[in-house]
């Protein structure tokens, strides 16, 4: 089985007119938000062997919040293939991971996160999925599991949905 942790950055600030968009940091509610994403993560055991990133300083700032807290030293990369998100590049991404990463986090923006996720959701609660589909939110996780041996598998449809977490949810 493989286990694909999907998660948008958490929110950016736009403070800073003219910043380039990969420049961007987070906002405060970013910076408040990641830690309670990780502490999530890590009390249900959703903890990766392996971190994708975008190069967007949000991304990267979201993952260095998170860290800390999942409780071991977890390799990350930084894949320019993740931004700005197109669904198809996603999946290339997705299947050239490494094998002995069973767990896999992906760190990366909406609009195409939130298509890649619900593209890869066969089974799973509707109504979960249905939310998925309709708003992927800013430090959102979607947890999606395979049955499959290898990243190189993983096709469309063949996920189950095992979660979706949004940070209202954590109220």
């Amino acid at each position: 089985m493989r286990r694909l942790l999907l998660l948008r950055h958490a929110k950016s600030s736009w403070d800073t007119p003219g910043l380039a968009d990969l420049e961007r940091p987070l906002a405060p509610r970013g910076r408040q938000t990641a830690p309670l994403m990780a502490q999530l993560m890590a009390k249900r055991r959703w903890v990766p062997d392996l971190v994708l990133c975008s190069q967007a300083e949000r991304v990267r700032e979201t993952w260095q919040l998170m860290a800390p807290l999942l409780g071991a030293q977890i390799p990350s990369r930084t894949l320019r293939t993740i931004y700005p998100g197109a669904p198809s590049r996603l999946l290339m991404t997705l299947r050239r991971a490494p094998d002995e990463a069973r767990t896999l986090l992906l760190i990366g923006h909406n609009p195409g996160l939130g298509s890649f996720a619900t593209s890869l959701c066969g089974a799973g609660s509707r109504k979960a999925i249905e939310r998925l589909s309709t708003k992927f939110p800013t430090a959102g996780l979607a947890v999606i599991d395979f049955d499959a041996e290898h990243w190189s598998e993983v096709a469309g449809g063949a996920g189950r949905l095992e979660a979706f977490v949004r940070p209202k949810d954590l109220d």
